[in-house]
């Protein structure tokens, strides 16, 4: 359906709004940096960023262990603060009436994803691991997965693979056999693997003694479950939960902005907006090959230092895959990626 084309008028209006909008942030911007200067605003606060709205974030106080106490404030951003995301420490000061963010603390890791235009975009920051959650609705996508443990391997942060709604598949044969696969297939390369029930009260159990005491964030496609397994995990929270489509079985996306909760047994977790695709393209070859830590373990045997693992000759990597040692799956997987780097990186 084409979009509705507004008349002059109408989009006059909609532009004088925003603008109006605009000029009133920006004023209450200025009598809060008025304030400050003035030491008119409260004590100096260490806090964590709960979530990003436009030019202004949400604050929630940290104890000295980091750990979130207390409620949210919204905060307006000092003119040298404007990529603050969720997950960054800050240090900030708030009165009954406003609050401002002064400084930021430097980030032990960040997790990037290219946006519409291909730029990369931090999504959350202080991590300390990466929980990438699948399911067997919508249909999955292997390779999507795969794309995930590049980005957590590029960024240094440890991912754990949940399959949700695993309840669900044992319901078939068929879905039984894929469930084995893909758990088998990622635990035999190194990667912590946990199955996610959707309705066993004590299903989530596994999981849970993985997120104690850490900063974890969820990502996954849209549609498998994330932000349900968060609700599910944090039931005192009012958390938006979507449905898959009745026809096309895909996810909607009803998480908008990455948001920080924190978790009651220790430890904060961060539900991400779900996204069909996570693009690599701007990353280096050597850093996919880096990514695929199994192809990675067979590469540096390679005649040559440039192998391309099709079909040169002395491929250790192919020769393993041959072998049984490799997932022939997995190496179509990182020649595929390869195929979409752009500006001469693959």
């Amino acid at each position: 359906m084409s979009k509705r084309k507004l008349t002059r008028q109408q989009a006059w209006r909609i532009e004088k709004i925003q603008k109006e909008r605009l000029d009133r942030a920006t004023r209450h911007k200025t009598e809060v940096e008025e304030l400050l200067v003035a030491g008119e605003l409260g004590q100096e606060q260490s806090g964590r960023v709960v979530a990003r709205f436009g030019k202004q974030v949400e604050v929630v106080p940290v104890d000295s262990l980091g750990q979130p106490r207390g409620e949210a404030v919204r905060c307006h951003l000092r003119a040298n603060l404007t990529t603050l995301v969720t997950g960054d420490a800050v240090v900030f000061q708030s009165s009954d009436d406003a609050a401002i963010v002064t400084a930021c603390e430097m980030r032990r890791n960040v997790l990037e994803r290219p946006d519409s235009r291909g730029v990369l975009k931090a999504m959350a920051a202080n991590i300390d691991q990466i929980v990438i959650v699948t399911a067997l609705e919508p249909e999955p996508q292997p390779e999507l997965l795969d794309r995930y443990l590049v980005a957590t391997e590029v960024a240094g942060i440890p991912p754990i693979v949940v399959i949700n709604k695993v309840d669900l598949m044992r319901a078939s044969d068929a879905h039984q056999q894929f469930l084995s696969a893909i758990q088998n297939l990622y635990e035999v390369i190194g990667y912590t693997g946990v199955q996610a029930p959707t309705k066993e009260s004590d299903g989530l159990d596994a999981l849970s003694a993985h997120l104690i005491n850490k900063s974890s964030v969820f990502i996954g496609q849209s549609g498998v479950g994330k932000s349900s397994l968060v609700q599910a995990l944090l039931p005192s929270e009012d958390i938006r939960v979507g449905h898959l489509h009745k026809q096309t079985r895909l996810g909607r996306h009803t998480t908008s902005t990455a948001r920080l909760y924190a978790y009651a047994a220790g430890g904060s977790i961060i539900d991400s907006p779900g996204i069909r695709d996570f693009g690599l393209e701007q990353i280096s070859r050597t850093d996919v090959e880096q990514g695929f830590i199994d192809i990675r373990e067979f590469s540096d045997h390679c005649r040559f230092r440039d192998c391309r693992h099709r079909h040169e000759p002395g491929c250790a990597v192919r020769d393993a895959v041959e072998k049984g040692k490799l997932s022939r799956r997995r190496l179509a997987s990182f020649q595929r990626i390869l195929e979409t780097l752009t500006g001469g990186n693959a």
